[in-house]
């Protein structure tokens, strides 16, 4: 199995490769193509005799939107890969939001003989995971060990281990009102376009917390800012935002309840080390005939 890597060298997917059962080409020659980069410097004109595409990144929307993913070859990206990492963010950004870490560090003067009241813990609480795959089930056990139920929304409804009630996104609607807090993990297709907008936001509890690392178009920001605004909600903790990057002087800047960070649930840093294994396994079942992990579903958007 041939197998070309680009668009740089990598040490870590390179000895995947190797060990997965592979050997390194160059892409005329190549059996396979392993892809490290985004869309805009990915091959133009790919070759036919490019069998299977793999991607290292779990979020592959631009290459849907570069219309370069196609039915007439295997694709397979990083989904489920990452989700510890996303996990433990998406937590922490409930218990920054509830315990206001976020206030603490901005201030200025000792502020503990006032009462806050937007202080609150996270322990026997609801916490509903829209979009629970990968990501949400890393979540689960994490928040049970602080005490937590988790409700859950997936494509299908199959009951998530873990998961005190798990609902079809058909279903999605009704999950607003069944939690204290929410965490949006789904991925993005035209269904999840703006999923949260100004009817959810109303439907949650004025005491919740949302936190989104899914991408940035599933919230409806302006909604979201005017909810904010209006105490609908109590905040959100944003990895992902749209537009985004977030301009200097987004509303959403002024806001004492928003937490934002730069898109670093899953740091770059430690992004091909992590994906390593599952290269080299891909690389196996591809080389055995064996179906594929995270297999990209051309017809789904995902």
């Amino acid at each position: 199995m041939r197998i070309h890597l680009g668009p740089g060298h990598d040490d870590h997917l390179a000895t995947a490769i190797v060990e997965g059962g592979g050997t390194l080409a160059e892409l005329d020659d190549a059996d396979a193509l392993v892809w490290d980069g985004g869309p805009d410097d990915f091959p133009k004109d790919l070759p036919d005799h490019i069998r299977w595409v793999q991607l290292t990144y779990a979020g592959i929307e631009p290459f849907f939107r570069a219309r370069l993913i196609d039915d007439r070859r295997i694709w397979a990206n990083a989904s489920g890969v990452y989700a510890d990492n996303v996990a433990e963010y998406a937590v922490a950004g409930l218990l920054v939001g509830l315990r206001q870490f976020h206030s603490s560090l901005a201030a200025t003067t000792w502020q503990k003989d006032e009462i806050d009241p937007r202080v609150r813990t996270l322990h026997g609480s609801t916490v509903a995971i829209v979009g629970c795959g990968g990501i949400g089930r890393a979540m689960i056990p994490r928040l049970h060990a602080l005490g937590v139920e988790v409700v859950a929304v997936n494509r299908s409804g199959r009951p998530v281990d873990g998961a005190k009630s798990t609902l079809p996104s058909t279903r999605t609607a009704e999950v607003w009102s069944m939690a204290d807090h929410f965490v949006i993990a789904a991925p993005a297709t035209g269904e999840t376009d703006r999923l949260v907008d100004a009817a959810v936001l109303e439907a949650m509890p004025d005491t919740a917390w949302l936190v989104n690392v899914a991408r940035g178009n599933l919230v409806d920001t302006d909604a979201l800012v005017d909810a904010m605004r209006a105490g609908k909600v109590a905040g959100a903790v944003l990895d992902v935002t749209d537009p985004e990057p977030l301009p200097d002087g987004h509303p959403l800047w002024d806001l004492d309840n928003v937490v934002i960070t730069p898109h670093i649930a899953n740091t770059r840093s430690h992004l091909t080390a992590n994906f390593a294994p599952t290269l080299r396994e891909n690389v196996r079942r591809f080389i055995a005939g064996e179906e594929l992990l995270a297999r990209v579903e051309p017809n789904a958007g995902y």
